[in-house]
């Protein structure tokens, strides 16, 4: 298959709800989400996405900021890939694709949080060289 990694354009981010709909197993609805995404593109937020096609298979949000402990970071966020095109080697294509971006940028690090249930993430991101430094607290206010 010839996949293809690429940007997705800000004004375009409604494409990647479905993916993210998907991830959070419906608990966000999708009007919400379009509503967030629309305030979300105006934040230093970007979308990276692997496309097969025209259609979009996987996808990632990128947080760039500076960080007091590594300095200049990307943090993905909602790191999806749809379920039938796992296993074949696609993510570390797309780590890969955006680690070399992130460079790109001037970014010193990477960070990510997993839901813990998520087990097969966690040997994913094992292997592509993550190490656990803490927890990801939440509160609802």
């Amino acid at each position: 298959m010839n996949y293809q990694f690429k940007l997705i354009p800000k004004d375009d981010l409604g494409v990647i709800i479905p993916l993210v709909f998907e991830l959070n197993e419906g608990k966000v609805s999708m009007e919400v989400l379009k509503s967030r995404f629309d305030e979300m593109k105006y934040q230093n937020y970007e979308c990276a996405a692997i496309f097969d096609g025209n259609d979009v298979i996987g996808v990632t949000g990128l947080w760039f900021c500076t960080r007091h402990y590594v300095g200049k970071a990307v943090e993905l966020d909602h790191v999806y890939i749809k379920t039938e095109y796992r296993n074949k080697g696609l993510g570390k294509q797309f780590m890969d694709w955006i680690y070399a971006y992130a460079k790109e940028k001037g970014c010193n690090s990477m960070e990510l949080n997993t839901y813990v249930q998520n087990y097969p993430s966690h040997k994913f991101y094992y292997n592509e060289g993550y190490e656990i430094w803490g927890y990801h607290f939440f509160r609802n206010i």
